[in-house]
């Protein structure tokens, strides 16, 4: 039984931290892969980048912005991903008017916080939507977070959030993805909520909905274990593709 290449894909501000646990885990079954975005400032520039290097059939798992990088490339090349996991994510534009505004506003004073204060200053405001409520007060994972988005810059974020207000609308590809996939949300998710995640798995043809109990968007970080093990069993599905 051969498993293919997995390509884990970090959303904002994160690194191969956001995957360690489940990195750890998979190298023992196949070869795994976490792009680093660089200065990117398209999600279509970060998925033709990750094309570029990735193997010619690979299994692919995006968290967060990384799930939103994950449908470019099944916009650009779904006939070499063997299966996808969306993970804290969602697949609607920014929205128009008011609202698409405030977002706007709400992730430029964010930006402008890190060039004043520093990265982990923004970090540790960013941070209170970013996790079950509960785990505010656990001090590694919080440290965790803190350390990976102080190793980012100023220059990352600015080009991260371009890409982030100039997402495409992924609607109309939900139906289109038929690789085996798995939609993975933490149930206390506050930034990705639950109910995206039941249309994306309910509009995705082969797919299945992953709830993560008493867990918020940063699932990977919080419910290492139970993240991994939905993983390893949703890459062993993948035996046969």
């Amino acid at each position: 039984m051969s498993l293919p290449h997995v390509i884990l894909v970090p959303g904002l501000m994160c690194d191969a931290a956001v995957w360690e646990h489940q990195a750890t885990t998979l190298q023992t079954l196949t070869t795994v892969e976490i792009p680093d975005h660089g200065m990117n400032d398209s999600l279509e520039g970060m998925a033709r980048s990750l094309l570029a290097r990735a193997p010619a059939r690979f299994a692919l798992a995006g968290h967060s912005m990384g799930g939103r990088i994950a449908f470019r490339v099944m916009q650009l090349a779904p006939e070499r991903v063997a299966g996808l996991a969306l993970m804290d994510t969602a697949y609607t534009p920014r929205s128009a008017g008011e609202a698409g505004e405030q977002e706007k506003a709400e992730r430029y004073a964010l930006l402008n916080k890190a060039r004043l204060e520093g990265m982990r200053a923004m970090g540790l405001q960013w941070v209170q939507k970013m996790v079950h409520p509960a785990r505010l007060s656990d001090k590694p994972l919080i440290d965790a977070i803190l350390d990976m988005i102080a190793r980012k810059t100023p220059e990352i974020f600015a080009a991260q959030i371009k890409a982030l207000l100039e997402r495409p609308d992924s609607t109309p590809l939900l139906a289109t993805i038929h690789c085996p996939t798995i939609v993975l949300c933490g149930r206390q998710d506050a930034w990705s909520s639950l109910p995206q995640h039941e249309h994306m798995a309910g509009v995705i043809p082969n797919s299945r909905l992953v709830v993560i109990e008493d867990c918020g968007h940063m699932s990977t970080m919080e419910r290492p274990e139970e993240v991994t093990e939905k993983l390893v069993e949703w890459l062993g599905g993948l035996s046969n593709h």
